[in-house]
C-alpha cells in the first residue's frame, strides 16, 4: 500500500512537473513571439515584409514614436489622418504620422514625449490644432491611456506580452490578409476618403439642425482653460526644442460644423479662441501658423465632405503644397483680417437655403 501510494504521489508530482514546464514553455513562446513581431512596435521597428495591421493610436504610436526611423512628425486629430507622409518627402523630410482621434492638448504633449525618448533629431512637428478641443481640462486625454505601453517600466509588458487580441490580431492574423507588407505612408488613412462617403446629401442626411438657443456663459471661462493647455502641453514641447520648426495648422472643417456654435450663440468665443491660440503662437520664433478654416470655396461646398468636419483627402494634398509655398501662413500683421473673412463666411451663409434644398428633395 504504502509503495502503491509513493507511486501515485510521484506520478502526480511528475505531472505537474511537466504541466509546469509546458506552461513555461508555452509562456515563453507566447511572449518571444510578441516581442519579435512586435505588432504595437514597443521594442523595435517593424520588421521587413511583415503585414503590420497599424489601426490602434493609443497603443502604437507611443512604440512608433520612439522606434521608427522620421526626421519629422505629423499630429492633431482625425483631421489629420488622410494626409500621405509620403508627400512631404518632396520636400526632404521623413514625416511619421502620429495621430490622435479626437486629440486633446495632453494627448499632443504625451506622443511629443514619446518622440523624445527616440533618437530622431526633430526636423519639423505638424500640429493640426481643433480649437474647440483645446478648451478642455489640461490633464484630460480623449480616450484611457494605456499607460503601460508610454512609460519605462518593462515589467508591467506583461499586458502587452500576454495579450489574446495582440496574438491574435495583429500577429497571426494579418500574414493571412493578403495585404503585403505595411505602407507606413498611409498608416490610419480613414475610409472618409472614399468616394461613397462624400457629397451635401450624405452630409445632410446624417445631421441634425440644432435648435437657437441663447448663450449665458462668459468667454473667458473657455479662452482661460485655452491658454492654460497652451501654457502647459504646447511650451514645454516647443521651447524644449528650439531647433525644430513647429508649423499648426487650422484644418477647415465645413460651415455646418460651425452652425452649430451659430445656434448656440458661441461664434464670439470661437473667434475669441482663435484669436488668443494666434497670439500666443506667434511669440515663438520656432513656430509658424497656417489658416485654413477660412477656404470659403472648400468649407462652403459639401460635396467635398463625409460629415461634417472631414473632408477629402485632396484638400490634405492641398494643405500640404501650402505648407512648403506659405500660402495661407498667417501673421500678426494679419490675423485681424483673416479673422473676419473668417466670421464673414460663417454668418452669411445661407443655412436655411441648404435645409429648404434638402425638405424639397425629402
Amino acid at each position: 500500500m504504502k509503495d502503491d501510494k509513493g507511486q501515485k504521489t510521484g506520478l502526480c508530482k511528475k505531472w505537474v512537473i511537466v504541466f509546469l514546464v509546458t506552461l513555461m514553455s508555452c509562456m515563453a513562446a507566447v511572449m518571444g513571439l510578441v516581442v519579435y513581431v512586435d505588432p504595437f512596435f514597443q521594442y523595435h521597428a517593424p520588421l521587413e515584409n511583415f503585414p503590420y495591421l497599424i489601426d490602434n493610436q493609443l497603443s502604437q504610436n507611443p512604440g512608433m514614436a520612439r522606434n521608427m526611423e522620421y526626421d519629422s512628425i505629423l499630429l492633431g486629430s482625425s483631421m489629420t489622418v488622410n494626409f500621405e507622409a509620403d508627400w512631404f518627402s518632396e520636400n526632404g523630410l521623413n514625416l511619421l504620422k502620429l495621430p490622435y482621434n479626437g486629440a486633446y492638448p495632453k494627448d499632443i504633449s504625451n506622443i511629443i514625449k514619446q518622440a523624445d525618448l527616440s533618437e530622431n533629431e526633430l526636423k519639423e512637428v505638424f500640429l493640426g490644432v481643433d480649437i474647440a478641443s483645446y478648451t478642455v481640462g489640461t490633464e484630460e486625454t480623449k480616450y484611457p491611456v494605456p499607460e503601460y505601453l508610454y512609460d519605462k517600466n518593462p515589467f508591467n509588458d506583461i499586458s502587452y506580452w500576454f495579450n489574446k487580441e495582440v496574438l491574435l490580431d495583429y500577429i497571426l492574423k494579418p500574414p493571412f490578409s493578403g495585404d503585403g507588407a505595411t505602407d507606413l505612408s498611409s498608416v490610419y488613412n480613414s475610409e472618409w476618403w472614399m468616394v461613397n462617403f462624400y457629397g451635401k446629401d450624405y452630409v445632410l442626411s446624417n445631421y441634425t439642425k440644432p435648435e437657437q438657443t441663447e448663450f449665458t456663459g462668459q468667454i473667458s471661462d473657455y479662452t482661460d482653460r485655452l491658454l492654460e493647455n497652451l501654457e502647459k502641453n504646447l511650451r514645454p514641447a516647443i521651447e524644449s526644442h528650439p531647433d525644430t520648426r513647429f508649423t499648426v495648422f487650422f484644418p477647415p472643417p465645413s460651415v455646418l460644423f460651425w452652425y452649430d456654435y451659430v445656434q448656440s450663440g458661441q461664434m464670439d468665443v470661437v473667434m475669441e479662441e482663435f484669436r488668443l491660440c494666434c497670439e500666443w503662437l506667434f511669440q515663438f520664433d520656432n513656430v509658424r501658423v497656417f489658416y485654413f478654416a477660412n477656404l470659403e470655396e472648400v468649407i462652403t461646398d459639401l460635396d467635398l465632405y463625409a460629415d461634417v468636419s472631414h473632408h477629402k483627402q485632396e484638400i490634405n494634398r492641398y494643405m500640404t503644397e501650402c505648407f512648403a509655398s506659405g500660402e495661407h501662413e498667417v501673421t500678426n500683421a494679419d490675423l485681424e483680417k483673416e479673422l473676419a473673412d473668417f466670421r464673414r463666411i460663417i454668418d452669411g451663409f445661407d443655412y436655411e437655403g441648404l435645409f429648404e434644398n434638402r425638405e424639397r428633395q425629402e
